[in-house]
């Protein structure tokens, strides 16, 4: 089989992979499409992903049923105030030895130990617990003493928050939300969706979800996706984007400089090249286009861009602010090269 032969099959076998995962989450889930499709994005890509939205909007539900899906162990991690960072990495025992007598130490692993963690209310937790949760993520392991433990792969971490709730809860600081590849809002469901919640909730049918995918099968569609090449002109437009929100740098927009605290760092530009490929190849398409960036934008900055008090004030959020900058960059490639301003941009 050419090297083209392979790379189609993997394509259709992702596609199939996304169509089959939709099918049944759509028992269980009703709407929320884009919100399956960024964390189906994450996944593919090797990210991890924080879901920000109102109690009872089914973020749990969406995340286990996530799991169902793929042939994956799962753990759910409810974080509590009291919660220390052991109960999730686990803690060394002393055994005695029935045969021996002797005593041994014994390293019990923690809910971490588990392809996908669903870490839920995860803002509800002291920063020590969600600092050994967030090393986790970076790093894939744990360490216990002296001792390193690599934990499982695939390894995801489905983060939930609640916005609306800030008594007794520990807000998660800008510096570790950006080991999140996503933040996702869930908003509430439209009137037909919210019908179909209603008529299916309240009955007694109950459905069922099955796997449709492997451990090993993912690993290799992450490796494949991470193998698509992406053009000059798309890294470019991404770094485009990106770098017009970092106030004080040349070139930035006026509006930019007005409303926004800190703009987002390098991580920012690796993300949203790595989610635009695994929503390229979703999609069918071995080639990455700049309508992939711009549908990846606010997942991937709206957490790693603050907007500073004046604007916050004023209602204006991040995700208004990534809409006009898309709205202002171009997305050909000779039109973006000749623009004073953003020949400031990307040659600063």
């Amino acid at each position: 089989m050419t090297h083209e032969d392979s790379a189609r099959a993997d394509l259709e076998r992702l596609q199939k992979a996304r169509e089959q995962i939709l099918d049944q989450l759509s028992r269980t889930i009703v709407g929320q499409t884009d919100v399956v499709e960024q964390l189906l994005i994450s996944i593919f890509a090797r990210g991890h992903c924080l879901l920000e939205g109102v109690p009872g909007l089914a973020k749990t539900l969406m995340i286990s049923s996530l799991a169902q899906t793929m042939s994956l162990s799962f753990s759910r991690i409810q974080f509590t105030p009291d919660l220390m960072p052991a109960d999730i990495t686990g803690t060394e025992i002393i055994e005695e030895n029935k045969s021996t007598g002797a005593r041994e130490r014994r390293f019990m692993e923690g809910p971490l130990f588990a392809n996908v963690v669903l870490a839920d209310e995860i803002n509800r937790t002291p920063p020590k617990t969600q600092a050994a949760l967030l090393e986790a993520m970076q790093e894939r392991q744990i360490t216990v003493g002296r001792v390193r433990h690599q934990l499982s792969d695939p390894f995801f971490v489905l983060a939930t928050q609640n916005p609306i709730e800030q008594e007794g809860t520990y807000p998660l600081p800008e510096a570790q939300q950006d080991r999140f590849m996503f933040k996702v809002h869930v908003s509430y469901p439209s009137f037909a969706d919210e019908f179909e919640v209603a008529r299916r909730t309240t009955g007694r049918v109950k459905s069922t979800i099955e796997a449709v995918l492997s451990g090993e099968e993912i690993l290799s569609l992450q490796e494949f996706i991470r193998g698509i090449e992406v053009s000059e002109n798309v890294i470019r437009y991404a770094l485009a984007i990106v770098r017009q929100t970092r106030v004080g740098q040349d070139g930035v927009p006026d509006f930019v400089r007005e409303q926004v605290a800190w703009g987002a760092g390098p991580r920012a530009v690796q993300f949203l090249i790595l989610g635009a490929k695994a929503r390229a190849a979703m999609m069918g398409r071995s080639y990455v286009d700049t309508a992939d960036i711009q549908f990846c934008a606010k997942p991937v900055l709206r957490h790693r861009m603050v907007v500073n008090f004046a604007a916050e004030s004023d209602g204006i959020t991040s995700d208004a602010v990534i809409d006009k900058i898309i709205s202002v960059t171009p997305t050909a490639q000779d039109e973006l090269l000749r623009d004073a301003r953003f020949q400031r941009i990307l040659a600063s």
